[in-house]
């Protein structure tokens, strides 16, 4: 959704930068902007992507902790992963 916002303004800047129409067409278009950007029900969507936005990201960062708390806790005293050494059937994991 960010990224949608994003080009969308990406092209309303590049129709005012080149657009010929001239300061009229640019007071209209800000007119609009202003209009939609104060839109309660555009408003409400962005916060709630907002919203959603946050929480992904707090799954996914407590989805990376605990990954990472399981690499650490297959390291060996030495530093290596114990995934690289002979597992019970006396071949290698690797």
């Amino acid at each position: 959704m960010r990224y949608k916002l994003i080009f969308v303004a990406g092209l309303a800047v590049g129709f005012v930068l080149g657009t010929r129409a001239g300061r009229e067409q640019y007071e209209r278009m800000k007119k609009s902007a202003q209009a939609v950007a104060q839109n309660p029900a555009v408003r409400n969507a962005a916060e709630s992507a907002a919203q959603t936005g946050r929480q992904v990201a707090g799954k996914a960062l407590h989805a990376v902790g605990d990954q990472a708390q399981r690499i650490r806790s297959r390291r060996d005293h030495d530093g290596r992963f114990s995934a690289f050494e002979e597992d019970d059937w006396g071949t290698s994991n690797t």
